[in-house]
């Protein structure tokens, strides 16, 4: 059971159908696996000395074990932010303010979305694009430029670096800073979706 304050949450938007049962997995399991309802997780949460959400999710995993996946949840559930995942279009206009790096995203969604079956999904931090998974992700970066993470690895190509602590996909094991739309490879782009 569940109270209108914790209730389930829905899955976001632009997810993929697999993505779509993987988040609905981590809701079903949450009790089964930890011996408490969403409710006691949410009041453990709010118990948290912590503000920030990562000190957070630090906390309920030194402290309880409860895992990153299913902390998240928990704490999405416990303190849910103003722009939340059912409000795509409000967390990409907090997180792409910058007009260059912004130009930068458009036109990697014009490359990436005229690929077939790409669902685009807005996060808090970053943008995503999948197929069956996700293949490439792009940040905003300082002075107008933008990061892209792609799954490929960086042997794959001169451009590439490995990631460090980017919050995206493990899948995606290579980065390029984008400094411009003319710096978007679409070859690179259909390469990661392929293996998508």
């Amino acid at each position: 059971m569940t109270t209108a304050d914790s209730k389930p949450l829905a899955p976001p938007p632009g997810l993929t159908p697999r993505q779509q049962k993987w988040f609905a997995s981590v809701q079903a399991s949450l009790e089964r696996d930890t011996g408490k309802t969403l409710d006691e997780w949410v009041a453990i949460a709010r118990t948290c000395p912590e503000t920030k959400e990562r000190a957070r999710a630090a906390w309920l995993k030194e402290r309880y074990g409860l895992l990153q996946n299913r902390a998240m949840h928990v704490l999405s559930v416990a303190f849910p932010s103003a722009a939340g995942w059912d409000e795509p279009e409000k967390l990409k206009a907090a997180l792409w303010t910058d007009p260059q790096a912004t130009a930068i995203l458009e036109a990697l969604q014009a490359a990436a979305t005229a690929l077939p079956d790409v669902v685009m999904g807005q996060r808090k931090a970053f943008t995503a694009f999948s197929r069956k998974f996700q293949f490439a992700s792009i940040k905003p970066a300082k002075a107008g430029k933008a990061v892209l993470g792609l799954a490929l690895t960086p042997q794959d190509d001169p451009r590439l670096e490995a990631p460090k602590n980017e919050g995206w996909s493990e899948r995606l094991k290579a980065k390029m800073l984008l400094e411009s739309p003319a710096d978007i490879d679409a070859a690179l782009l259909k390469q990661a979706w392929e293996r998508s």
